[in-house]
């Protein structure tokens, strides 16, 4: 079986704590990831309530949901995480890269597996032009959030960044997370909604399409099926469908030398790799054994 997208979606490992009054600012760094010092009655008794519920790491997200309520809201926190909404959704933000991403229901959570993607957009992508002071072009396909897009530029620092996805719940997240990148985002299918000036100049077009085959959707974890959107996810009947799709359509937008990333499954790469070549893209693939990712990279000939 092809594993799912990403890790599960939460609870997070060793998340950072937000401010006391709610998430940080979408792309703000994060804070060190130890959780508080000692805490109180209450923190015993939302333990306690999150432990029942079958929460692993019911101390952290105990940590998190204090840290992110009044008291008059912290019951309505606790029975939602318990109730089995993503943590991420109830705290209204995912750590990835070292920022606070915002999410919320609804929106897919990005992976810490896909960090992995990230990092290698960003690795070897040149600086400003020195005689123009153009900086390099970076395209967040199938963006969801634009966690993926948030983290590029925040590597960067320099980019002139754009994002595009179908969801329109989805974009309203990306326009907070990228606000910060000047990031430009664009509601529609794939390419179509991209402005066409950025035919043939794109750096790095970075990709995280589901690919998720239909037949195994019903073996991720009940917080992705239920509480993110299954579009997300489908990957098509091989989980291939949407990698075909970007791929055919990469050449004609990436600049000479521009690369295409995407993430997919480990028994998927070959099936990636191939897809990618038939694109007329040089192909490599790199696999990260600490996430268990895997990213193929096609480049456009010609620089």
């Amino acid at each position: 079986m092809t594993p799912p997208p990403h890790s599960p979606p939460s609870p997070l490992p060793s998340p950072s704590p937000p401010p006391a009054h709610g998430a940080a600012p979408a792309g703000s760094p994060a804070a060190p990831s130890s959780p508080p010092g000692p805490a109180g009655p209450g923190f015993a008794g939302v333990t306690a309530r999150l432990r029942a519920a079958g929460c692993v790491f019911a101390e952290d997200e105990a940590h998190l949901l204090l840290a992110a309520a009044a008291d008059a809201g912290l019951a309505a926190l606790v029975e939602r995480r318990a109730a089995g909404e993503p943590l991420e959704h109830v705290l209204g933000w995912a750590e990835f890269c070292g920022l606070r991403v915002a999410v919320g229901p609804g929106v897919f959570v990005p992976r810490r597996r896909t960090e992995f993607l990230a990092r290698r957009a960003a690795a070897g992508l040149a600086p400003p032009n020195r005689s123009t002071g153009a900086p390099p072009v970076v395209v967040d396909l199938c963006c969801g959030s634009g966690a993926v897009g948030a983290a590029v530029a925040a590597l960067l620092g320099a980019v002139e960044l754009h994002a595009a996805d179908i969801d329109p719940v989805a974009l309203r997240y990306a326009r907070r997370n990228l606000a910060a990148a000047g990031g430009r985002v664009h509601e529609g299918d794939l390419y179509a909604p991209l402005p066409g000036h950025l035919r043939g100049r794109v750096d790095v077009l970075v990709v995280n399409a589901p690919y998720v085959p239909t037949g195994s959707l019903g073996l991720l974890p009940a917080e992705a099926r239920e509480h993110e959107p299954q579009a997300a996810l489908d990957g098509g009947p091989d989980g291939l469908d949407v990698q075909r799709r970007v791929a055919a359509g990469a050449a004609g937008w990436l600049a000479p030398g521009g690369r295409l990333l995407m993430e997919t499954g480990t028994r998927q790469a070959a099936g990636t790799a191939a897809v990618f070549a038939r694109g007329g893209l040089a192909v490599t693939v790199a696999h990260c054994e600490e996430t268990e990712a895997t990213v193929v990279t096609g480049t456009r000939p010609g620089r």
